[in-house]
């Protein structure tokens, strides 16, 4: 592809830096805060290059370019960004820094924002550069915001309450387990920048990240229970204000980095995952004592309460409705033919409209047709909108932000008759899954020890997904939280060697993708529960699955299942038909009876 915007863009981009004195400059997708999604003003990496997804960095120099991303967009990267302009360079395959190291001249200067890059990070950038003689060099103000010129503007949407009677806790109780933390650690502060952890420390919620309801701002959290919130004064209401009572000083935003100047002589505690650069260098020339510490609140924010949980599985219900509604839908209309990925992604969230609860989308929904369905963090749009054809399969991942709670799920449908290879994998991938739901595991098991159930039965063919097996999600907040993830050990993936905890989301999402083909992935969210077991000497953990709504039924092969997996689908299916039948119409609620029929099994799928 060719693509002269972005050329025109890089080439201002050099001109900048050159102007400052600068040779390159690195771009991640990030914000202030670190996070996963970030506002539209702060979509550096896509206004330069064009890519479309939320985890990737860029690399410029005076005569050559690079993207970095890792395995879920390695099809997509070169869909969206031309690549005479960029060098595509896997991760973690290869590294910027190996990147950098092998492209730069002894002399040079490499400029980055210490406001969205980890100390770490370019700590390491820095030794990688002074080894061939070059200089990495932290910039006062971004030059790609300088190059950009209609940048938009961060967002200035007010934040609101998120009441208690949804949180299961008071920010006030919330507070005092970090103020009891930080005694224990005989620390002073803690600096709290992400936009999550937050909202969850003081029961608000935002609009100011897509799809995310946070609110960008800043805390520092004390040990006698008072805190100082960071925040543009407009975006406090008087009912917000109220709400966070006398023990919390509200300032402006811009007074943040100031404030972290005067925690001289203080005993501060600081994430290196989750705060970036510049306020470790504020607390270092201030004079404060730097402790690393996780974050306080992602554990408790992780393990939800009996409030939360109970919020959250009234959504998935109300949520699965609204999908089945979908899936009724597609049925009907995709064999017909003229729906395309753009039209079925728009019907879908009408359908989560009408249950008058719907908030927002939890993240753009995957609409993912044919081929489409291979990239498994496709984002579909005006030039890759795709029909959605007879003999194809259709993927869909998607989810919503209710007040109670937040969903994610993907489900995979055939458009007309599916193949034998189709049918093959989309079982493989559903064994897995139900191997995965099934797990009965000790207290302290960690989500990389899970990852393989997930994977076994691909594996067995020589196949296997390029992205991990299980997110966290918040309870109305982000629908990727952490620190709990199922996935590989292998290739630094945060979150891997975190124990489970009762009480934690999660997500169970095997996939298989074929190249220009096809994509498979069956997502449900689950619970981490405790398992009563007659005899057991150990403490055991399960889950408890939470998410309903059909599972393709003619895209499973019932000679490839056992009898206690097809047991498994006939349970979760009953338990669909269950939960999301009174709230269908007759005509919707005897299609839902078909769906969630008992599959074939054995000599009668083979005879199917």
């Amino acid at each position: 592809m060719s693509s002269p915007v972005h050329a025109d863009r890089l080439a201002r981009l050099r001109a900048a830096l050159a102007a400052r004195g600068l040779d390159g400059f690195v771009i991640p997708i990030s914000d202030e805060h670190m996070s996963e999604y970030v506002g539209d003003y702060a979509q550096r990496m896509a206004w330069l290059t064009g890519f479309g997804g939320s985890a990737g960095t860029a690399a410029v120099l005076p005569e050559r370019a690079a993207v970095f991303v890792d395995g879920r967009y390695t099809v997509q990267v070169r869909d969206q960004v031309d690549g005479a302009l960029f060098d595509y360079v896997g991760v973690p395959q290869s590294s910027v820094a190996e990147w950098l190291g092998a492209h730069v001249s002894a002399g040079q200067k490499v400029g980055y924002d210490p406001w969205l890059h980890g100390i770490d990070w370019a700590r390491a950038l820095e030794q990688a550069l002074a080894a061939k003689g070059a200089q990495l060099v932290a910039v006062d103000s971004n030059p790609v915001d300088a190059a950009w010129e209609d940048q938009p503007a961060p967002s200035d949407a007010v934040v609101t309450v998120h009441d208690t009677s949804l949180a299961g806790q008071s920010a006030v109780e919330k507070r005092a387990i970090i103020a009891d933390w930080l005694k224990a650690k005989g620390l002073d502060t803690t600096v709290m920048t992400a936009l999550d952890s937050v909202a969850w420390a003081f029961n608000i919620r935002g609009s100011d990240v897509t799809h995310t309801p946070v609110g960008l701002a800043f805390a520092l959290l004390h040990a006698d229970a008072t805190a100082d919130l960071f925040i543009a004064p407009g975006k406090i209401t008087d009912a917000v204000r109220t709400h966070l009572g006398n023990s919390v000083r509200v300032h402006d935003r811009a007074a943040f980095e100031p404030a972290l100047a005067a925690l001289a002589g203080k005993k501060v505690a600081v994430d290196p995952d989750r705060a970036v650069a510049a306020i470790f260098t504020a607390l270092d020339q201030a004079g404060a004592g730097i402790a690393r510490h996780r974050d306080p609140a992602v554990l408790p924010k992780a393990i939800k309460n009996a409030v939360e949980l109970d919020g959250t599985r009234a959504a998935h219900v109300r949520d699965g409705v609204a999908v089945a509604r979908f899936l009724k839908w597609m049925e009907d209309v995709a064999p017909q033919g003229g729906l395309d990925e753009l039209g079925a992604a728009a019907k879908l969230k009408a359908f989560r409209e009408e249950s008058g609860a719907l908030v927002d989308l939890s993240f753009d929904t995957i609409s993912a047709a044919g081929p489409n369905g291979a990239l498994p963090h496709y984002k579909v749009d005006e030039t890759t909108n795709r029909a959605i054809e007879t003999g194809t399969l259709y993927l869909v991942d998607s989810g919503g932000q209710y007040a109670d709670g937040t969903t994610d799920i993907t489900r995979t449908i055939a458009i007309g008759r599916p193949t034998a290879e189709m049918r093959r994998r989309f079982t493989q991938v559903l064994k897995g899954h139900i191997a995965l739901a099934m797990a009965r595991f000790p207290t302290g098991t960690r989500g990389s020890q899970l990852d393989i159930l997930a994977r076994q039965y691909l594996w067995a063919d020589g196949v296997d997904y390029a992205h991990g097996t299980g997110h966290g999600v918040g309870a109305y907040l982000a629908v990727h939280e952490g620190p709990q993830r199922i996935a590989k050990p292998a290739g630094g993936q945060a979150g891997t060697e975190e124990p489970l905890h009762a009480g934690m989301i999660l997500s169970n999402e095997p996939g298989y993708y074929k190249a220009g083909h096809f994509g498979i992935r069956i997502e449900n969210l689950v619970i981490v529960v405790p398992q009563c077991i007659d005899g057991a000497e150990e403490e055991m953990l399960g889950f408890e699955t939470i998410t309903f709504a059909p599972i393709a039924r003619d895209l499973i092969d019932g000679a490839l299942l056992s009898a206690v997996e097809a047991d498994w689908i006939d349970a979760y299916h009953a338990d669909v038909l269950a939960k999301l039948a009174p709230a269908m119409d007759a005509a919707t609620g005897e299609w839902l009876a078909a769906a969630c029929a008992p599959v074939e099994r054995g000599s009668a799928a083979l005879a199917a």
